[in-house]
């Protein structure tokens, strides 16, 4: 059996992500559907079979605080700027507190189910490894082999990056793994998943679009 993982949750300043799903919504509403996402998708994580921790790594005071206060360890950016370079800080923090194993889960994935994402770790076994999104472009998901080097490689087409890296592609991974969302068309199909609860409420309650 392989090591239980580490995962790193990288996620943006609130006022920066997910410009394409804002459409016409005001700044602060829109920052508060992308935290609801976050806290889903880092909530099922947290709940997965074959997840040791889930580590956020983000500077954003709001974002650090929430997750802070649920228990949450909450790593700040590196000096570098990039999502590459925010993993490759947040492993070296990791590795260094003795983690065996890191690997990298996308925060824009509301819809996630904590049984599909312990499926898709047990599948990988020791290999390193990634997920492609729905798109089968994007990568929602990337392990390295245990001891071994996280080497990201996200943007885009980071799928075919990842494979070229020499990282095994995991097909067949289940559809909310898969499932991130960039757009409003994004989230209602994975509205039609069945959506964390604070994304949920989101949208039926405060902002029902």
């Amino acid at each position: 059996m392989s090591p239980d993982v580490s995962l790193l949750v990288p996620i943006k300043p609130l006022h920066r992500a997910k410009s394409r799903l804002r459409d016409d919504r005001p700044a602060a509403e829109h920052a508060d559907l992308v935290a609801a996402v976050a806290h889903d998708a880092v909530d099922a994580a947290r709940n997965a079979p074959g997840v040791r921790e889930v580590v956020v790594v983000t500077s954003d005071p709001r974002l650090a605080g929430s997750f802070a206060a649920e228990g949450v360890a909450v790593v700040p950016d590196g000096p570098a700027a990039g999502l590459n370079p925010a993993l490759e800080h947040g492993e070296r923090v990791l590795r260094g507190r003795g983690a065996g194993r890191v690997g990298a889960l996308q925060a824009d994935l509301p819809a996630l189910r904590p049984a599909e994402l312990g499926a898709a770790l047990a599948r990988a076994g020791e290999q390193r490894a990634f997920v492609p999104d729905h798109l089968g472009t994007g990568t929602t998901l990337l392990l390295a082999a245990p001891g071994g080097a996280l080497d990201p490689r996200f943007g885009p087409g980071s799928a075919a990056a990842h494979a070229a890296s020499g990282a095994r592609e995991l097909a067949g991974a289940g559809e909310s793994l898969r499932r991130d969302v960039d757009t409003a068309e994004d989230l209602r199909r994975a509205a039609a998943l069945g959506l964390g609860a604070r994304t949920a409420a989101w949208l039926a309650a405060e902002h029902p679009r």
